[in-house]
């Protein structure tokens, strides 16, 4: 998924959209960068204010911690403004983001391309697998969806009205059905249909954690009775709004499942982005796109540089 593939919106549209969905964590980074810097010159105390105010920010202690060292070393007791302190922080921020600015591509060798997405319940799953499916058909792919989340009638009903507006087909089976008896057969219809791409639902939530992450290796395996190469790409869909503990999650689905890449969704719902920067930094998982709203339009390209510079409330 490449930055002109994305709804087929114009930069500006863009740059809006991604500015409206860092407004909450840009305001509370500015403002408290705002109390702090009255002063003329950086001095430690100042500098340990910041630090707790990028951790409070979901940048993480040691992220924050680093990039506070670096400014010590470059501009302790130095004159320095407001503008001054964002620019820093957003040429930081843009140089921990830059190796996980990585779109998801598709290969039209691979037909079906699969894609498995997981994530928790709740992480907005399946809106996202429909922002993509509206955008591969924009394309002119032949999408199949496959509701593998059999757990739940809501999953398995908001996936068949996504694909109804998307005009992707659907396969799902009666509630409570073996999600990897499902996935089977999804993989064969994509085969038989010469589906380009078939993502694939899955549950974010059984009774334990070992379940969950056994349920996904079986799924994992199942694909791969039917092509050994796939899945081809596995999408980890994590909510902005729970902070930290994105963390635990991604630890979490890392141990079952060869994650590819990140989207995360619900930045405009938080005041929490700062967890975008943690996560690149401890994991160093591509990020793919940022959910920027409910709509099927509401999903843009990771740009590093610009998410930086908007966390930090300057122009893009």
């Amino acid at each position: 998924m490449s930055t002109d593939q994305i709804s087929k919106i114009t930069n500006a549209e863009n740059n809006e959209g991604l500015f409206k969905s860092l407004s909450r964590s840009s305001a509370k980074l500015t403002s408290g960068i705002t109390n702090l810097f009255s002063k003329k010159k950086l001095d430690k105390q100042s500098l340990d204010e910041l630090e707790e105010l990028l951790v409070s920010c979901d940048l993480g202690v040691s992220t924050a911690s680093k990039i506070i060292g670096e400014l010590a070393q470059e501009r302790f007791s130095k004159d320095i403004n407001l503008d001054d302190i964002k620019s820093y922080l957003a040429e930081k921020i843009a140089l921990i983001l830059e190796p996980v600015e990585r779109p998801l591509k598709i290969s039209t060798i691979d037909r079906p391309f699969v894609v498995l997405v997981c994530g928790v319940n709740g992480s907005g799953k399946t809106t996202t697998i429909a922002k993509l499916a509206k955008n591969w058909r924009g394309e002119g792919k032949a999408i199949l969806l496959a509701a593998g989340d059999t757990f739940r009638a809501a999953a398995i009903d908001q996936l068949q009205i996504w694909g109804e507006r998307t005009g992707c087909a659907v396969i799902a089976s009666d509630i409570g059905g073996d999600p990897a008896g499902l996935v089977f057969d999804a993989m064969k219809h994509a085969e038989n249909d010469r589906s380009d791409i078939l993502l694939i639902d899955t549950a974010g939530r059984l009774q334990n954690k070992k379940d969950l992450m056994a349920e996904l290796e079986k799924i994992v395996r199942v694909i791969q009775k039917s092509d050994k190469t796939a899945p081809h790409s596995v999408v980890l869909v994590m909510d902005a709004t729970v902070g930290q503990n994105a963390h635990s999650q991604v630890n979490l689905f890392k141990e079952s499942v060869d994650v590819s890449g990140l989207i995360i969704t619900k930045l405009d719902g938080t005041a929490k982005g700062g967890v975008v920067v943690a996560l690149a930094d401890k994991f160093k998982i591509p990020v793919f796109a940022l959910g920027v709203g409910e709509g099927l339009k509401d999903l843009r390209p990771f740009e590093a540089k610009k998410f930086a510079r908007a966390l930090v409330g300057l122009p893009i």
